[in-house]
């Protein structure tokens, strides 16, 4: 993948997540050339400017002697290495890198060739620095977080590559590296910026995005099990509102139904009027988590192809800006946005567990059992949904409305980015967990329908999931069955096997 800086879409951004490697375009270095001789002139000018040759935050009104600039940038670096909690995930971190490798790409934060090389070399070889998860409240960039990544890059801290931890210094050694002296300004540039809490949103989005589109396909099959109408994704009735989700979203059910004998075996004279929410106001609720991650896609993508750092240099007037693009507030509505986004499609799913499983709402076999009362059945996996989705509810509280002051009161009002979009995985794992059931369940109450087939795109999931896991006959351990369905669910192989045109944030 070639990093071209402020051109990046989201289908970019999520092949490096994956795992794609990344370079950076070779039309970016003249612009980083330029920015790094202006520091230069900067500082052969001897005014103080802020983060070149002072101190930070509430200290940068002290002016730090021009023999002291490496060392001040080589301090900054350690002194902020302070995170803390277990180690970001290996591929948050890469797409970190990828991230600020982009923005020192647009030619705006005064760093020499040699360090956007050194920082390029690392992704390219997959030396990836150990990040703590904790302590960024995204304001001020999330600086922890970024001083740890330098500090690798310094040969100071902990390093993985190929599967094991190495002190910094032996695997820049191993792979022929030498640790960084860092230049006037540096030092800061590599901490100072929202690439943490950006690669961490960005992960929760493409997870939630995954997990959107399987919800669908549980959802049709839910509506299949329980015997319940296409009506509600008429197109008709979401023209009149006017929603792009929920047009999107019904259209989506409608097609996944399309030519279920299932469906066309109880279309005429069922005497039930209307179904409960969770089937029928499916297109409403996931239309709406659809536009609300397309938001959130957007405010990403702006972000990822920008810079956060401070302060700004403009090299065509030798200009070092203070401003406060370091302030992470977009991430965290996005964030935020996500997980409220990742709560919903979970609650839904849950209410149509639980609607399978009562044979007064569904019309099947208490707890999805042919043998109720000698078998429990579907009884305690849908306890298992509530417990996932409760979970849900109490970390989907907004991030983005807290804030605690810091650094002696100069950083003041803090963004909560990095905490909001740190969360974002562990709730779409819960959520994953939640539709994987909703899918063994919906295949159990489809296969009571027997022989009635559901359409050919329902077919496909339902034998996707029965190759991995049987037909509940007999209560049996049922943990590997929801691990096997879940594993589905959070590999994408279940959209990969329906095949079906899906709506998605891209």
């Amino acid at each position: 993948m070639i990093i071209n800086p402020g051109a990046m879409a989201l289908a970019d951004w999520r092949e490096i997540y994956e795992g794609a490697s990344a370079e950076l375009s070779a039309d970016a270095w003249n612009a980083i050339d330029a920015s790094a001789a202006a520091v230069a002139r900067i500082v052969a000018r001897g005014a103080p400017v802020y983060g070149i040759n002072t101190g930070f935050g509430k200290l940068a009104s002290v002016r730090v002697a021009d023999d002291d600039l490496a060392t001040l940038q080589r301090n900054i670096v350690l002194s902020h290495a302070a995170g803390t909690g277990a180690p970001s995930p290996a591929k948050n971190v890469r797409l970190m890198m990828a991230l600020k490798l982009a923005s020192f790409g647009m030619g705006a934060s005064g760093v020499r060739r040699e360090t956007v090389a050194m920082l390029e070399t690392m992704l390219a070889k997959g030396i990836t620095p150990i990040v703590p998860s904790q302590g960024s409240v995204g304001a001020s960039g999330d600086l922890a977080p970024l001083a740890h990544m330098a500090a690798a890059m310094i040969g100071v801290g902990e390093i993985e590559v190929g599967g094991q931890t190495l002190l910094a210094a032996d695997a820049l050694a191993d792979a022929g590296l030498v640790p960084l002296e860092l230049g006037p300004k540096e030092g800061l540039a590599l901490l100072n910026g929202t690439q943490f809490s950006t690669a961490n949103a960005l992960a929760g989005l493409f997870r939630a995005d995954t997990l959107f589109r399987s919800a669908l396909i549980t959802g049709a099959l839910s509506t299949e099990a329980a015997k319940g109408s296409d009506a509600p994704f008429d197109p008709r009735i979401h023209a009149l509102r006017g929603h792009a989700g929920q047009r999107a979203v019904g259209d989506a059910l409608r097609g996944l139904m399309a030519g279920s004998a299932i469906r066309a075996s109880h279309a005429i004279d069922d005497p039930r009027v209307q179904d409960p929410y969770c089937l029928r106001c499916q297109p409403q609720v996931m239309g709406a988590v659809l536009d609300l991650l397309r938001q959130a896609a957007t405010t990403l993508a702006v972000e990822a192809n920008g810079v956060s750092d401070n302060p700004l240099i403009f090299a065509d007037t030798d200009e070092a800006l203070s401003g406060g693009n370091f302030h992470a507030e977009p991430v965290a509505f996005a964030a935020d946005m996500i997980a409220m986004a990742l709560c919903e499609i979970g609650s839904i799913a849950e209410r149509r567990i639980a609607m399978l499983v009562d044979p007064a709402l569904s019309g099947l076999p208490a707890f999805l059992t042919p043998r109720p009362g000698l078998n429990s059945g579907f009884m305690i996996p849908q306890v298992t949904a509530a417990a996932l989705v409760s979970e849900n509810k109490q970390r989907a509280h907004p991030a983005s409305v807290d804030s605690i002051p810091t650094s002696a009161n100069q950083e003041d009002h803090v963004s909560m980015a990095a905490h909001g979009a740190r969360r974002l995985l562990d709730m779409a794992d819960n959520a994953s967990a939640v539709i994987g059931i909703e899918l063994l369940a919906a295949c159990q109450g489809i296969d009571f329908h027997a022989p009635l087939q559901s359409s050919e795109a329902l077919e496909a999931a339902h034998s996707h999931l029965r190759a991995a896991v049987p037909t509940l006959e007999d209560d049996r351990h049922f943990h590997p069955d929801m691990e096997a369905a879940t594993a589905l669910i959070r590999s994408g192989s279940l959209v990969a096997a329906v095949a079906a045109s899906l709506p998605g944030v891209g």
